[in-house]
């Protein structure tokens, strides 16, 4: 989702600080600093030496029925041999890749980690690539707390952590402020970190880059996986890729520069970051004990191809036969190397998506929309200037309505401007609710949109207004997109699989704020400050 022109930045205070908050809930939930239970002490037996999380970008739960029957790699054995959360969520309302991730290791959800939307993401350019390469420097600066890694690490010093992605917000924010090996792709082909992480590239990274891996998908053809007869979907929808490429075969240019970039929006994208998480894994001796070690991998292949063909495209289909088949290797690449009982294997998603807002069926009403708020900017600038308030004391942010309260002379002057917007807000075709942030935190209980909102940012902030659209409405100039607090972008896959986890279907309600409690749980190892999530029932 692109940021307008204007932003006025969050302004937080000391509150939002992890640990200052605590969950909402439609049901009570016990407290949520994991301690050994009998039950962890049990699984401590079976202790993993290597954890692995494997976050798929943009992954909807839905996949694994829609495409279960022609799941037959790592997504069908993790499935059919784990504790499979069926309804688990991110429970807050901007799910975007930043927050989605940030919330994963750290058990807390953006209100706390600081890590509240995309554009408080990791760009920094006090930390610049290191050996070059294309991109804005990139850290966890504005993270705030500490993840599972840190956990670990208190409890044994020796524990060792790489995480790997082709975004560098995939890479960086599963593992927080951690000072570990964290890389994500540069589009000349190269893996790359930053300066916040080490001057420069360990050997092992040059001499995986040397192979210069893009040169050998430059010209391959992404065809499809099973024969056409079984693919239900249209394989040529004009809206699709903005009418360009829209059929298969889709060929990668022969242009080694060029398909640097445009192999993002292919099935070789999680290839080539398996393949290096594997390379890592190796060099580094990852796993190999006596401790245990956290391997985080996030594949952004099926984000880009739907954000470009959509959740309901032949396209999507085949990308998720074929990152469940290339996970397969991958898995069984791991058992190889560390032995199968020596690994515990988490499977989720940052976010999921929604249907292409002009392909929605007929029976969504009211249509689906592209929306923006923009064109009411200049009348709230001009109000402002007619009050002799600031014209900047209030910003526009997407999804949000932020100020700078020390420019207003009066409160209710304040009140009254942002009461106007948010009543032309709520003309706008597409918005469904234009809310006081202030005033939903006082229904978190039976509002579940109100309770998503109350979880992603501090009560102490400028944000005044927040806006939620009618459900397949989108912000985004991408052909399908996300960031909605309804079902279908927060409804995510969340499977625990290997050593210490009992096979079994849980269709419980779950945030994905629990995965690290959970795997604390198990590791027998305790967080260094409150969080949201509670422990899961996986080794029962």
């Amino acid at each position: 989702m692109s940021r307008p022109p204007f932003v006025v930045p969050l302004v937080l205070s000391a509150v939002c600080l992890a640990g200052a908050f605590r969950p909402s809930m439609p049901a009570p939930r016990a407290p949520a600093t994991p301690t050994a239970t009998p039950r962890a002490a049990r699984a401590m037996q079976t202790k993993p030496r290597l954890v692995v999380l494997i976050t798929i970008d943009q992954f909807r739960a839905d996949y694994l029925d829609r495409f279960g029957h022609q799941l037959t790699g790592g997504i069908a054995r993790l499935a059919r041999t784990g504790a499979h959360f069926t309804n688990a969520h991110h429970d807050h309302a901007i799910t975007e890749t930043a927050p989605g991730h940030a919330t994963l290791l750290s058990g807390r959800f953006p209100r706390s980690t600081g890590i509240m939307m995309n554009a408080v993401g990791v760009d920094d350019e006090d930390a610049p690539l290191v050996a070059g390469g294309y991109g804005a420097g990139a850290s966890p600066r504005r993270f705030q707390g500490t993840t599972l890694v840190d956990w670990m690490r208190a409890a044994d010093g020796r524990t060792r952590a790489l995480s790997v992605s082709m975004k560098d917000r995939g890479a960086i924010l599963p593992i927080g402020r951690s000072k570990s090996d964290v890389y994500w792709y540069s589009i000349d082909g190269r893996f790359l970190t930053s300066t916040y992480y080490r001057k420069d590239l360990p050997a092992w990274v040059q001499h995986f880059n040397a192979r210069q891996m893009v040169a050998q998908y430059a010209g391959r053809t992404w065809d499809l996986l099973l024969p056409d007869s079984a693919y239900t979907e249209k394989d040529s929808v004009a809206i699709e890729m903005a009418g360009r490429n829209v059929t298969f075969p889709h060929r990668l240019t022969d242009d080694v520069v060029d398909a640097g970039s445009a192999i993002r929006i292919t099935p070789f994208m999680d290839d080539l970051v398996l393949d290096f998480a594997l390379h890592g894994v190796t060099a580094l001796g990852l796993g190999a004990g006596p401790q245990t070690d956290l391997l985080a991998v996030s594949l952004s292949a099926t984000d880009v191809i739907g954000h470009n063909y959509g959740p309901d495209s032949r396209e999507i289909h085949d990308q998720v036969l074929r990152v469940d088949r290339a996970l397969g290797r991958f898995l069984d690449s791991l058992a190889v190397l560390r032995g199968p009982t020596a690994l515990t294997v988490v499977l989720t998603a940052d976010h999921g998506v929604g249907t292409i807002p002009e392909l929605a069926p007929d029976s969504v009403q009211p249509r689906p929309r592209r929306v923006s708020l923009q064109q009411l900017v200049p009348t709230l600038r001009a109000q402002l200037r007619g009050d002799k308030v600031d014209t900047f004391a209030l910003g526009l942010d997407v999804q949000t309505l932020l100020s700078n309260r020390r420019a207003f002379r009066k409160p209710a002057q304040l009140d009254s401007t942002v009461q106007g917007f948010a009543a032309l807000a709520r003309l706008v075709p597409g918005v469904a609710r234009a809310d006081r942030f202030a005033q939903l935190l006082g229904d978190t209980l039976t509002d579940e949109i109100a309770r998503r909102w109350a979880h992603q940012f501090p009560a102490a902030s400028n944000v005044e207004l927040v806006f939620t659209l009618d459900p397949l409405s989108t912000w985004g100039g991408n052909v399908a997109s996300h960031g909605s607090p309804y079902a279908y972008d927060s409804h995510v896959p969340l499977i625990f699989a290997g050593a210490g986890v009992t096979a079994g279907k849980h269709p419980q309600f779950v945030r994905t704020v629990d995965l690290a409690p959970t795997l604390a749980s198990l590791l027998g190892v305790k967080a260094l400050e409150p969080i949201d999530g509670v422990p899961l029932p996986v080794n029962r």
